[in-house]
């Protein structure tokens, strides 16, 4: 009993934390509350794209740190051994020729160079802040942009999902009518068009549920490529549309300021490289200045067998600088594009703005219109609520045609999905006037 009871123990001891890191993988790839917040987040925890943008700031961090090494000593070792088949000749005296030197030679050489004064080097030391900075704003850029594809993305989807129970319940009315209009027309008191009107009316709802249904497949397969999302998972979307339409308010008395918008701070930092490049074409004119070290072992003798029997050593140190004198005005011309370029980096820091101006303007005037229409059809929706209701109870009593039921009910129905549409045209573009301020979260 003893053993059976340490079989058991021990198996359990192995497979139970293979369940439990199974179970923690799962939670980690999936949602268990799909809130717009939470999609966000995932979104830039899984997004592959973003992931290429972190991993080239890695790709960057190695850069500098390639170039900046060279400002550490650079220590070289070279080794090599000849045999010579014939030794050269040195020099023809009196009709003969004498020779120089052995039949095996030998060598080892440690370099040591160590950089004093390099512009190449000294450019990589004072941009390197800024590079840095440039890399880290592209993440953030992006960052940014799948914040709001993913918001506009949830949103849209819920539009179409509410956009279906809409007509699912248009389903309910319409079978319901159909129901009522045969059941009259079986007493004789309607002729069979009010049923046969009905039929027409259910079979396009039906028709209308089945393509949102193909439509929103589509939109969740957009989010959950966003996201990074597992395909074989399911997104369980949590929304409260009394809270959305709560959060539609946006202070529209705020103005522009530039520097929060991220295109702007990164047109100021390639401003900046800019100007590194400026200083690097004009330390160009300066010379480059290093010191160097030698330590030679050399071995030299007639018989292979003894060539490492003795050596040679000799050593020595220095310090090399070099200038070009004359490039044809090369140097010259580099400074000048590269002023250019400056010049050119201003004027788009300009255009950017204006751009943004744009952007902004047009982003609040669609956000008020969009309020505005918001409210108009969230009062279009409970009156033809309000319509629908009465002019259906007047048809059961037999005070109203058919006629007027289907119009009441297609106004009930258009008013719904006019409603969800504008609630989400009012966030999409309470969001664009998010980004156009540079106030995301994310």
């Amino acid at each position: 009993m003893y053993q059976l009871y340490k079989k058991i123990f021990t198996c359990l001891f192995l497979i139970l934390p293979n369940i439990l890191f199974a179970q923690q993988n799962k939670s980690d790839s999936t949602l268990q509350s799909a809130t717009l917040h939470n999609c966000i987040e995932y979104a830039l925890q899984h997004n592959p794209d973003l992931h290429n943008a972190k991993i080239n700031e890695d790709i960057t961090e190695t850069i500098i740190k390639s170039k900046l090494a060279d400002w550490y000593p650079q220590v070289d070792f070279a080794y090599n051994i000849q045999h010579n088949f014939q030794l050269p000749a040195v020099s023809l005296s009196g009709g003969s020729i004498s020779y120089s030197g052995t039949n095996n030679t030998s060598g080892a050489n440690f370099g040591v160079t160590q950089n004093i004064f390099s512009s190449d080097a000294l450019l990589a030391s004072r941009s390197a802040k800024d590079v840095r900075l440039s890399a880290s704003q592209n993440t953030e850029d992006q960052k940014i942009n799948l914040t709001v594809a993913v918001s506009k993305a949830f949103y849209d989807l819920i539009l179409t999902v509410q956009q279906l129970k809409v007509i699912e319940q248009d389903i309910v009315r319409n079978n319901q009518s159909y129901k009522d209009a045969y059941y009259q027309y079986q007493s004789g008191i309607v002729d069979k068009t009010d049923y046969q009107r009905a039929i027409i009316a259910l079979n396009n709802a039906k028709a209308q549920k089945k393509s949102g249904d193909e439509s929103m497949k589509a939109k969740y397969a957009y989010l959950e490529e966003l996201m990074g999302y597992p395909d074989s998972q399911k997104i369980d979307l949590v929304y409260d549309t009394a809270q959305m339409a709560k959060e539609i308010y946006i202070d529209t008395l705020q103005n522009v300021n530039y520097s929060n918008r991220i295109e702007i701070q990164q047109l100021e930092t390639q401003k900046k490289l800019q100007q590194y490049n400026l200083q690097y074409y004009k330390w160009s004119f300066l010379p480059n200045v290093y010191a160097y070290g030698n330590y030679n072992l050399n071995f030299l003798n007639n018989q292979f067998s003894k060539l490492y029997s003795a050596s040679y050593p000799n050593s020595f140190a220095g310090i090399t600088l070099s200038i070009p004198l004359f490039q044809g005005g090369k140097r010259i011309q580099q400074i000048k594009e590269a002023q250019f370029q400056i010049t050119q980096a201003d004027n788009n820091i300009t255009s950017q703005k204006n751009t943004i101006n744009t952007q902004y303007q047009t982003a609040m005037a669609n956000y008020k219109s969009n309020l505005y229409d918001f409210f108009s059809l969230k009062e279009n929706l409970s009156l033809a609520n309000d319509v629908y209701e009465v002019i259906s109870l007047q048809y059961r009593s037999g005070v109203k045609a058919y006629l007027d039921v289907i119009t009441a009910e297609s106004d009930l129905r258009t008013a719904q999905i006019s409603y969800y549409n504008a609630l989400y045209q009012v966030l999409s573009t309470k969001i664009d006037v998010e980004q156009s301020l540079g106030n995301i979260s994310y």
